[in-house]
């Protein structure tokens, strides 16, 4: 039955160009009241991923390492373009898998059924990857950050008066520029 239903969120996911595609329009033309209150993060979203697909080189190393794990599967990523933490990784994960494994995107906001079932301490916390066998049983998960995210992310909690939740963003954003999604690529090829 779980098969059955994560190959339906696997038919209903769309492609990464459909993904940028409604992001645009979102942007352009929001639909409805959250659209319009997220215009400038659809911006920054799409500046985002724009930059990474222009500088993102995947890894000698990685991709050695990926065919190694013999994985046939597929890549399922919970995501919404607006989100910070995902226009950093999704478009890297994209390209690391592409005419290796296909990768699909499931918009978070349009079907809250996917993520409830993948939550990170209670919360909806996007992008989430989701492993499949070829069969769509679940292998692993992953998300919604690398281990260096989530240490930035706990060093704000953990004392938002001495770092607070503006340092916190610019840290993890230079950090992903800088990084350019080989940390959440290789916690993803462990997992696999």
């Amino acid at each position: 039955m779980i098969h059955l239903a994560m190959e339906n969120y696997w038919d209903k996911a769309i492609s990464f160009e459909e993904y940028v595609h409604i992001a645009k329009q979102r942007l352009e033309n929001p639909s409805n009241q959250q659209e319009a209150e997220y215009k400038q993060y659809y911006e920054l979203g799409l500046q985002r991923m724009d930059r990474t697909l222009k500088k993102y080189i995947p890894d000698e190393d990685q991709l050695k390492e990926l065919t190694s794990k013999n994985f046939e599967g597929k890549i399922l990523i919970i995501s919404e373009a607006w989100c910070g933490d995902a226009s950093a990784t999704v478009p890297a994960l994209v390209k690391f898998f592409e005419g290796k494994n296909q990768v699909k995107i499931f918009l978070r906001d349009d079907d809250k059924s996917l993520i409830a079932q993948f939550l990170t301490n209670g919360t909806e916390s996007i992008p989430k990857v989701i492993i499949l066998n070829d069969d769509f049983s679940i292998k692993n998960s992953w998300g919604p950050r690398p281990k260096y995210g989530k240490e930035l992310l706990m060093k704000y909690k953990n004392d938002p008066e001495a770092y607070s939740k503006d340092s916190f963003y610019n840290d993890l954003q230079i950090y992903y520029a800088k990084n350019r999604g080989k940390d959440a690529i290789q916690e993803i090829i462990e997992l696999l």
